[in-house]
């Protein structure tokens, strides 16, 4: 049974200092010890502090990028390995934002998938479609076609064992105050298995948890969390 995942993406927010303030009141409350996995993903600059911080408890901590390649003069890059060494157990990878922003393309997040694997890292790979794409009824092609140019030259098995999640994340939704219905969510959840049973996944990719993200709030979480 797959248990529910919920991750924070702090994007470029909070400071060392911040993130610190942040992990300290997080760990006053109550969380859960089993039945749900808690990740935090904050900016790489905090990432070694946010592990230190939330080590002893069940929340983890996640790198937002990685590089394609294991280490080299990339200025600006950071490597799954020291990512890893930072304290990191997981990593958001093909990020709508890093697609737009840093032009990485279904070919390079595959390779990034297989460095994350390689490390030790499990991966959360991020899937989803533009508003036109949407009303267009593209929405389930665009997201297979995403997950095919990322996993096509990656062994199913070894990413169900590195436990690898999808987040399904409209691309409309992410940070506008606008989101999709939890019944929208459900569907294309569904879609993305179809697509990894048709790419040959072990038990039809039913072990793979697939996240919902796009203006998520404490108003709207359980309608994603019922779904």
């Amino acid at each position: 049974m797959r248990v529910p995942f919920v991750a924070a993406n702090w994007k470029m927010h909070k400071t060392v200092s911040e993130a610190m303030s942040y992990v300290t009141d997080l760990n006053r409350h109550e969380l859960p010890a089993t039945g749900v996995e808690i990740v935090l993903a904050p900016p790489f600059t905090a990432v070694h502090a946010t592990s230190a911080a939330v080590a002893g408890t069940t929340t983890r901590v996640a790198g937002q990028d990685l590089y394609w390649e294991p280490q080299g003069a990339f200025t600006g890059a950071i490597s799954a390995h020291m990512l890893k060494e930072a304290g990191a157990t997981h990593v958001i990878i093909g990020h709508s934002e890093r697609r737009r922003d840093a032009g990485e393309t279904d070919e390079l997040i595959g390779r990034q998938l297989g460095r994350a694997v390689d490390a030790g890292l499990r991966p959360i790979l991020c899937v989803g479609e533009q508003l036109a794409e949407r009303e267009a009824g593209d929405a389930v092609t665009v997201v297979d076609a995403q997950l095919r140019g990322a996993l096509a030259d990656l062994d199913p098995a070894a990413l169900t064992e590195a436990g690898l999640v999808i987040a399904y994340e409209p691309v409309w939704a992410i940070g506008t105050g606008r989101n999709a219905t939890g019944a929208d969510a459900s569907a294309m959840a569904e879609a993305v298995r179809v697509s990894l049973t048709g790419m040959g996944w072990p038990d039809d990719g039913e072990a793979v948890p697939v996240l919902y993200g796009g203006s998520v709030t404490s108003v709207n979480i359980g309608e994603f969390l019922g779904e």
